[in-house]
């Protein structure tokens, strides 16, 4: 399993890149960031604009990865929701707001992977 928190939320990201993928959405941007916050990945299929978090946890973690995206992190994802759609006034999708989580192996296999599309 990667060994930086980074590399494992990187590689969670990975996972759901893919995973949407091969559900015909097209991925617009990984990691767009704001001043108020970052988007982990942004996505878009023939309705909906999903702006998506994602929680990579490892087996047995303390705390689920649905509780860090709590009332807070969803007004900082709302905001930075907000500034990708003034920079890309072109679209005319539904947006909405997605939560991945996933959790991986040693060695940085998947075991799970929960997507929750308009978490909130």
């Amino acid at each position: 399993m990667p060994n930086t928190k980074r590399a494992i939320g990187d590689s969670g990201e990975a996972v759901v890149a893919d995973y949407l993928t091969e559900r015909g959405y097209c991925v617009l941007a990984r990691n767009f960031r704001t001043r108020f916050g970052e988007i982990d990945i942004i996505a878009a299929n023939a309705h909906y604009l999903a702006f998506v978090e994602v929680k990579t946890r490892k087996p047995n973690a303390k705390i689920a990865g649905a509780d860090a995206v709590d009332i807070h992190k969803q007004a900082r994802l709302s905001t930075a929701a907000q500034g990708w759609l003034l920079e890309h006034p072109h679209t005319s999708l539904q947006p909405r707001f997605d939560v991945a989580l996933v959790t991986l192996a040693p060695g940085g296999r998947m075991v799970s992977l929960q997507y929750i599309e308009n978490a909130f």
